[in-house]
């Protein structure tokens, strides 16, 4: 392992604080933000790009994981939320309500970044994100019913003209470049992109959680306690969900190799796509929103802990294959 790859985790913690920074200091949170969805579409590109289509259409016949990370993700974690806001924030209905519709949000994208930087599967992490994206859609406002006694006018669709972009745009030009290549036209040229790709992901990485806390940082710095508040009940979910993953997928004898995506695709929360959902069916009670802006902040360091966690428990193994 690389000395790049054993600090990854302290870069993208590094690229953070530097974030905060510069959105106090230069009044760059504006500009940042514009900045933020690009950066993520340049890593999805490297990460496409490493996947192979074949691999990518066997990750699809994979039962045991689609079931398990759909089991973990929309009947599990839910109720784990509910009791983690009612512990730490039975005061607050709307704590609660932020904190419950950031955890039952599977990430549709960041997952794959740090699943690549793991070394994991990423083709059978793929293969999870359009049932990922349909159920999170349909079950949020199942979820705000039940746990809190009344439906919200939840108005979703409205950013996922965003996220296919943000998806199908590096799909797509990573699909374009294998096809060249495949045909012999600047195969050299994409060998050595694909071969940079590790690096890139982390350069790009970098900027884009730079980007996100400098775009954050003026909502960071109104209220400092949110962040205390929300870490601990947020930590608690991490340890918790990746210890029960680790220990399912072991049963299920899942390899190394095909734990990490189940890992991240359990653990990374699709914090823009609840944020715009809670700002659109709560405008009134900017606590939820809140919530939500400090949950996606302490999420990205922690994710970049866990992959690096991951490495040094040496879960990777890419002679296990995944099993349907």
């Amino acid at each position: 392992m690389d000395l790049i790859t054993k600090l990854q985790s302290l870069f993208i913690i590094g690229a953070a604080l530097v974030g905060l920074l510069l959105g106090q200091s230069t009044g760059l949170g504006g500009v940042s933000a514009g900045l933020v969805e690009p950066f993520l579409m340049a890593l999805l590109f490297f990460v496409f790009l490493s996947v192979e289509g074949q691999k990518l259409r066997e990750a699809f016949k994979n039962v045991r994981f689609t079931l398990t990370a759909t089991l973990v993700n929309f009947v599990w974690t839910p109720v784990f939320a509910f009791l983690l806001g009612l512990l730490f924030f039975g005061e607050s209905v709307d704590m609660r309500i932020g904190l419950l519709m950031l955890l039952v949000t599977p990430c549709t994208d960041w997952y794959l970044v740090f699943t690549s930087l793991a070394k994991g599967n990423v083709a059978l992490g793929a293969s999870i994100l359009p049932l990922n994206l349909l159920l999170q859609i349909v079950l949020l406002p199942v979820y705000l019913m039940v746990f809190f006694g009344g439906s919200a006018s939840i108005a979703g669709g409205s950013a996922l003209p965003s996220i296919a972009i943000v998806l199908l745009v590096p799909f797509a030009l990573a699909f374009v470049c294998k096809l060249f290549e495949r045909r012999g036209v600047g195969r050299s040229i994409v060998a050595k992109l694909r071969a940079w790709g590790d690096n890139a992901q982390l350069i790009v990485l970098c900027l884009a959680v730079a980007c996100m806390f400098a775009s954050e940082s003026e909502s960071l710095f109104e209220r400092p306690d949110m962040l205390l508040k929300m870490l601990i009940p947020l930590v608690l979910f991490y340890v918790v969900n990746f210890m029960l993953v680790r220990w399912v997928g072991r049963r299920l004898c899942l390899s190394g190799y095909d734990l990490i995506p189940l890992s991240f695709t359990t653990l990374a929360r699709n914090s823009p796509l609840a944020l715009a959902i809670g700002i659109a069916a709560f405008p009134n009670r900017p606590l939820i929103s809140l919530a939500l802006v400090v949950g996606s902040l302490i999420e990205l360091p922690s994710l970049a802990v866990i992959a690096r966690a991951i490495q040094k428990l040496d879960l990777p193994s890419k002679k296990g294959k995944a099993t349907s």
